[in-house]
């Protein structure tokens, strides 16, 4: 009865693994690209000379570096403040499939950041 309660509970705790292994690295690659998304947007919002198609290229690549499949229409970037004292607010929308022993699911991200004129 041990034996099967030991091979029980090293199955339970490999599952567990096994689920984290998959979980784990969407959600660091989404917090690394939000933090991506508030550094660009603090560069940008000093160099206003850059049209939004280059706004939107430079959140793609960014996307990318962090193997992240982006659209166009999955971006959102906006001018905020007056014009003497520009911000950039950039944002995107996107999910990740995450197939686990017997069962799917789709996790959804959010990132987005903005630079907000003092």
């Amino acid at each position: 009865m041990s034996t099967l309660k030991l091979i029980l509970g090293l199955a339970i705790v490999g599952l567990i693994l096994y689920s984290c292994w998959q979980v784990i690295p969407p959600e660091l690659a989404n917090y690394e690209f939000q933090q991506d998304l508030h550094d660009l947007a603090m560069q940008v919002g000093s160099q206003q000379n850059r049209t939004d198609d280059d706004l939107r290229n430079a959140v793609l690549s960014k996307a990318q570096s962090h193997d992240i499949q982006l659209q166009d229409n999955q971006i959102i970037v906006q001018h905020i403040g007056t014009p003497g004292m520009l911000g950039m607010y950039f944002a995107a929308d996107y999910t990740v499939p995450v197939t686990l022993p017997g069962y799917s699911l789709t996790l959804h991200f959010t990132p987005s950041s903005g630079n907000k004129p003092l």
